[in-house]
């Protein structure tokens, strides 16, 4: 046995010999690998698919972010349309210490429009800086009762401010439209306006021939009353009730129509010339100008000179009232395009209607 040699599995390793002697020989040409935690890893590589990916998740979140303020703005912006029911937008520059303000009657007139315009004037009595008011017409006319009350209202304002009030014809200014014209101090048309038809129109609807004979409907209605359901939708009008109906509906509603425009138009009219011009016949501008329906042909800016002349003002700024967007605003729109036929629709189309209306616009 050779016990010169550490080559016994139980024997212990070698001793450390020291700085300089564990170095291999100076011929040997494979260098020590270094130790594995100093070794470095390679570049890393990343895939192209994953750059593009993360690109594309960062737009849809910068434009997530996008929408979400978007939507806060525009509810933020409805909501508050919701407290102001008009706003004041300026229709030509000047002093806002002298403001006019136009107010706008636009489109069949019925009750909705007559509490526009209420709503408008008490707005600019609020302003002390509004000198006078133009009142903007293109409206065939509509219903009675709305006609009425604008009337009422533009007279209102003339007493109660004691401020000028100039009416503008555009398009179409008649019947109705003419009956709100005529409370005004002043009325200004445009060469091609259309206005008169003083008179009255009534109208309705009969089922007759479309239920009996079409649909095999016989409708029966039981009155107490001879006149109780004159007229009647479901069967030809006679004689003797359209009679009734003139006398009784007609007659008087073109008769206050009469006498608005004999107290409008006063000091341009006697009273025989608007009995003669009260036949329902309607005029362009500058016929109506020769009759004196109207007190001068012209355009908006006329109107303007017009209502500064009579405030004794020579520069204004013109405004007119809008209603600002809100829920309620495209709600109401949204329900007024849908056509419901329920129990209040037929009513409405089987009720006679007495209407300051230009006739053609009827039908």
């Amino acid at each position: 046995m050779d016990f010169g040699h550490n080559d016994h599995p139980l024997s212990p390793p070698p001793l450390d010999p020291g700085p300089g002697r564990g170095e291999p020989p100076s011929g040997d040409p494979t260098p020590a690998p270094p130790p594995y935690a100093a070794r470095r890893p390679g570049p890393r590589r990343f895939s192209g698919w994953r750059i593009l990916w993360g690109v594309l998740f960062g737009l849809s979140v910068l434009a997530n972010i996008g929408l979400f303020v978007m939507l806060i703005g525009l509810v933020a912006f409805l909501a508050a349309g919701q407290g102001r029911p008009y706003q004041e937008a300026v229709i030509r520059e000047g002093p806002p210490a002298n403001k006019i303000v136009a107010v706008n009657i636009a489109g069949m007139i019925h009750g909705q429009q007559a509490e526009s315009v209420y709503r408008q004037l008490k707005m600019a009595r609020k302003d002390r800086s509004v000198k006078g008011i133009i009142v903007r017409v293109d409206s065939p006319g509509g219903t009675i009762s709305g006609s009425d009350r604008i009337h009422k209202e533009i007279m209102r304002y003339r007493t109660g401010a004691g401020k000028p009030v100039v009416a503008f014809m555009q398009g179409v200014a008649a019947s109705g439209g003419y009956y709100a014209a005529v409370a005004c101090e002043k009325i200004v048309a445009e060469p091609t306006a259309i206005t008169g038809s003083i008179g009255v129109v009534m109208g309705h609807f009969v089922f007759q021939d479309l239920l009996e004979n079409k649909l095999g409907i016989q409708p029966v209605f039981l009155t107490e009353g001879e006149k109780k359901n004159w007229p009647s939708s479901f069967q030809a009008p006679k004689q003797e009730e359209l009679d009734y109906l003139r006398e009784r509906l007609l007659k008087p509603a073109y008769d206050r129509f009469v006498d608005i425009v004999k107290q409008g138009r006063q000091d341009a009219l006697s009273p025989e010339d608007v009995d003669r011009l009260a036949d329902g016949s309607i005029y362009v501008a500058p016929k109506a100008l020769e009759e004196k329906l109207i007190d001068e042909v012209g355009y908006l800016d006329d109107a303007i000179d017009t209502v500064q002349s009579m405030a004794g003002i020579s520069k204004a700024q013109v405004v007119e009232y809008r209603r600002p967007l809100s829920w309620m605003g495209l709600l109401s729109a949204k329900s007024a395009g849908a056509f419901k036929l329920d129990r209040h629709t037929l009513y409405e189309l089987s009720t006679p209607e007495i209407l300051y209306l230009w006739n053609a616009a009827a039908r």
